[in-house]
């Protein structure tokens, strides 16, 4: 179970080149079901995605490069592009930072993954996070990368 919320962002926070950062391409085969390839750097995944908005099934497998450069001709919509930076936010939770390039220039939106419901409906956004947007379809990415 994948529970997040995500965020639009107000600014970006100090120090970006200090925290990790994974250049992203993912395109999708379907987005109902959503089934997904994603690049993250040297790594290759095929992801499906149940329906829901804060909390949904993800199921991932490894696929190799090959595969994925097979697939790719196939997707429906964009191939979406985007560096994503790991930040801290304190010892348990990190804000994955999607700053997206081409089409959807200049998007950036921020997600926090939790480990129960509970703890996501918790959370206290810091100061750079803007608008919650977990309830708003609009920002998945397999509806983002329609555009």
């Amino acid at each position: 179970m994948e529970i997040e919320r995500k965020f639009l962002v107000k600014y970006l926070p100090e120090n970006m080149e200090k925290f990790e950062q994974k250049r992203i391409s993912q395109g999708y085969i379907c987005t109902n079901p959503v089934v997904r390839i994603r690049r993250s750097n040297d790594d290759y995944f095929l992801t499906y995605k149940s329906k829901g908005l804060m909390a949904r099934e993800e199921y991932e497998m490894p696929l190799t490069a090959e595969a994925f450069e097979h697939m790719l001709p196939k997707i429906d919509g964009i191939l979406i592009d985007k560096i994503r930076y790991m930040v801290p936010l304190d010892e348990k939770r990190v804000a994955e930072l999607d700053i997206f390039q081409g089409t959807l220039a200049p998007l950036r939106l921020v997600e926090v993954e939790f480990e129960s419901i509970e703890e996501a409906n918790a959370f206290v956004p810091p100061a750079w996070f803007g608008d919650d947007v977990t309830n708003s379809g609009e920002y998945h990415n397999s509806n983002l990368s329609k555009r």
